[in-house]
């Protein structure tokens, strides 16, 4: 929604907005961009008489704003629903889904048209550290989208990518999530085909080929041309790391190799570099240029976005709230830092997370690091610190924010890397923890 906000200014509208608990990078990115941002929903705020107001997904029935806004019959909307009515329409989208890695994916591909010098568009979920906005309306036919499953709005319950009408669409991967409006995988998968449907037949879809439920979305049927990635297996698109520390990529199209040094890591991100490079060939940039231009991306924020380096300490920031996602950073930071320690605060605020759907595999997902630090939300469920039980003495469960950066203080040493994984602000605990460090002074080990 901040990127909505972001467009419509662009677009010359005068935009003001409401949430609860708006912070960093988003709030940041809105204040500059001259957008105020009222906290709380109070039916007052509708006396400036807006001519449409544009309703997110977190907003439903009994909000006082909400009310509000139906009691007087203004005209409103879905963001989805504005977006392609007034951004989207007669432009080439390329639209990027799944699970897992749209915010990255989609980041990397609006950076290598915008390295080839086609100004795209776009609208992401996160901040493009290259761009420093979620947002741009850009200037020519391209417009990237990162494309949610979520529902649209309280009175739309269609996921969000199905206004979206892509002539290029990657799915990444797909797992069960959001429980909350989902009741199982295959409800998922249907929103998926939903999608598919409305792809044309002289358009693009690129899929991950390692991916079974991503396989049975193209069997339910697909009208358009499919071209496959993988990190693993023989594909159109296939690419490997050429070095032991994951820090120089290889892809492969055509029997055509391209290399490239690059400052992220993972399988994880390879496959979205992978997704990424066939999608940006679909807009006519050539894998050689499309490669070297990842050489020059600089990630975004809060995806494995390392904040500060204390001493031999780094602490990084991540968005990871997925129990498939916390593995794949772990794994990725163990790989390019052999033989550190790997320190773990998380925050398992998701709604998927709180129901206790992820109980069973939180605490494998967790298994590569070497401390974990928990802050326990309210409204867990009875089984969430049985199912941390399995890390033994390596976990440490908390309620209190404070107490979290406190013990994490005593036991972080010198070579850690410090990850703090949540979708939300985590109580500024990485903030802290970061000004504690530094007045500490050397650290133990």
């Amino acid at each position: 929604m901040g990127g909505i906000a972001a467009l419509a200014k662009a677009a010359g509208h005068q935009v003001t907005g409401c949430d609860a608990n708006v912070y960093p990078p988003m709030s940041t990115q809105l204040a500059d961009l001259g957008i105020d941002i009222i906290e709380g929903f109070e039916p007052g705020q509708l006396d400036i008489a807006p001519d449409y107001v544009v309703v997110g997904n977190a907003m439903s029935r009994g909000n006082p704003v909400v009310e509000e806004m139906l009691n007087r019959r203004i005209p409103y909307c879905s963001g989805p629903q504005w977006l392609s009515e007034h951004v989207l329409h007669k432009r080439h989208v390329l639209a990027v889904s799944g699970t897992h890695g749209k915010t990255t994916t989609s980041s990397m591909l609006a950076w290598i048209l915008e390295d080839a010098g086609l100004e795209p568009g776009f609208l992401i979920g996160g901040i493009p550290v290259d761009f420093g906005d979620s947002a741009r309306f850009g200037n020519s036919a391209f417009f990237v989208v990162e494309a949610d499953e979520y529902d649209t709005a309280f009175f739309d319950k269609r996921a969000k990518f199905v206004h979206y009408r892509p002539q290029t669409l990657v799915i990444n991967n797909l797992e069960f999530d959001h429980a909350d409006i989902y009741r199982d995988l295959d409800a998922i998968l249907w929103q998926f085909h939903q999608l598919m449907r409305t792809v044309p037949a002289n358009g693009r879809v690129i899929i991950n080929g390692d991916d079974a439920n991503v396989a049975r979305v193209i069997e339910q049927g697909c009208w358009t041309p499919v071209e496959c990635f993988s990190a693993s297996e023989k594909a159109e698109w296939s690419g490997r790391f050429a070095d032991k520390v994951e820090r120089r990529i290889a892809i492969t199209h055509d029997g055509v190799q391209n290399e490239a040094m690059w400052q992220l890591g993972g399988r994880h991100n390879l496959e979205n570099a992978l997704a990424a490079v066939a999608a940006a060939k679909s807009a006519g940039v050539e894998p050689a240029r499309a490669v070297d231009a990842l050489s020059r991306f600089g990630g975004v924020k809060r995806r494995m976005e390392r904040t500060a380096t204390i001493g031999d300490i780094a602490l990084y920031d991540d968005f990871a709230h997925h129990p498939t996602a916390i593995e794949r950073s772990i794994a990725g930071l163990r790989t390019r830092f052999p033989g550190k320690r790997i320190v773990v605060a998380l925050e398992p605020r998701s709604n998927t997370m709180r129901m206790g759907v992820h109980d069973s595999a939180l605490a494998a997902s967790l298994e590569g690091a070497g401390l974990v630090f928990v802050y326990r939300p309210e409204g867990m469920t009875a089984g969430f610190d049985e199912a941390l039980g399995a890390l033994g003495d390596r976990v440490v469960i908390t309620s209190d924010y404070d107490d979290l950066v406190a013990g994490m203080q005593e036991k972080v040493e010198d070579g850690d890397q410090v990850v703090f994984m949540s979708n939300g602000g985590f109580g500024a605990t990485r903030q802290k923890l970061t000004m504690s460090l530094r007045n500490r002074g050397p650290a133990p080990g």
